[in-house]
């Protein structure tokens, strides 16, 4: 019997019990808020590029967004309710792989490739549902940035303020403006990360590539993070549109497909792909982050390796 396979049969990933998971949610949630406040100028500038209106993929040139945003002192804007978020959505995302991992495991082996995609499915929308408020604000909070270059008050003032006044206008159901491309993008996301990375670590240890260190931990995180974003990067431009606008009769899409049609038609179906390389250069220093910052953390915390 493998060892992840004995540790299933054991319960909780062989670390089972109250302690362990409480462990697990803290340290995902500390690793993920330093990776989110290392990687989060790029994720700037990636919101600003996919919600921009143009014919063809590039969105204005990912050099003068940043520029534009360094200028609006928009840089940061938003980043207290994306840690926020990070603070619920890595750790049922993490925590609830690892559970369904081992669920998935039975007979004496380990899960199967198609056991950890729908695992890392499952968890992402789960993790995306909840965390989804935050996201919402944090998009409009990053979009409102443009505002103050054009000299016009933003929408919002700070979290509290934008929770107040989504509620009013919107009612409590617009905190979940976007909730569906928003979860199907969770889905691909953390089906190609979450996958990706554990079958690409382990490979590298089974084929004594390398041990489970530093080296091993970098080159998963490459991988995944590549996977994750040509996987998610559509998903993600429909749901930073709609979630970014309001409920008023200037909305330009009427729904997710409306949104997917009227992007394509107007813009070319690159134009899905908006925010691409920004997305990619966030993700893999973000999951580099993370990964080493929360395998490390297991490791002092005496838990075994994700």
């Amino acid at each position: 019997m493998s060892a992840r396979a004995a540790a299933a049969a054991a319960g909780g990933d062989g670390d089972g019990g109250r302690h362990n998971i409480i462990a697990k949610v803290s340290l995902s949630s500390l690793s993920a808020a330093a990776a989110e406040a290392a990687t989060f100028p790029i994720d700037a500038v990636k919101t600003r590029l996919q919600l921009h209106r143009s014919p063809g993929g590039s969105g204005g040139g990912v050099m003068r967004v940043a520029g534009e945003l360094v200028r609006d002192g928009g840089i940061y804007r938003g980043l207290s309710p994306a840690v926020l978020r990070h603070l619920f959505y890595t750790p049922l995302r993490i925590v609830g792989y690892e559970h369904l991992r081992s669920t998935f495991a039975s007979g004496g082996r380990d899960a199967g490739l198609l056991d950890k995609a729908l695992a890392g499915g499952a968890s992402g929308i789960v993790a995306q549902v909840v965390a989804s408020p935050a996201d919402l604000i944090k998009v409009r909070m990053q979009a409102d940035s443009r505002l103050l270059s054009q000299g016009i008050q933003p929408r919002y003032t700070g979290i509290l303020d934008a929770f107040t006044k989504i509620i009013r206008a919107e009612g409590f159901r617009g905190l979940w403006k976007g909730v569906v491309p928003n979860a199907q993008r969770a889905f691909l996301v953390n089906m190609g990360e979450l996958t990706c990375y554990d079958q690409a670590k382990h490979f590298i240890i089974r084929k004594q590539i390398c041990g489970d260190n530093l080296y091993a931990h970098t080159l998963a995180s490459v991988a995944s993070g590549l996977s994750a974003t040509t996987l998610s990067c559509p998903a993600d431009v429909i749901k930073t549109r709609m979630m970014n606008q309001g409920k008023d009769a200037k909305a330009l899409y009427r729904n997710s497909y409306d949104c997917l049609v009227n992007t394509v038609k107007h813009e070319g179906f690159t134009a899905l792909w908006k925010g691409f390389l920004p997305t990619w250069a966030r993700l893999g220093p973000w999951q580099f982050v993370f990964w080493v910052s929360y395998e490390k953390l297991r490791q002092a915390s005496g838990i075994s390796s994700f």
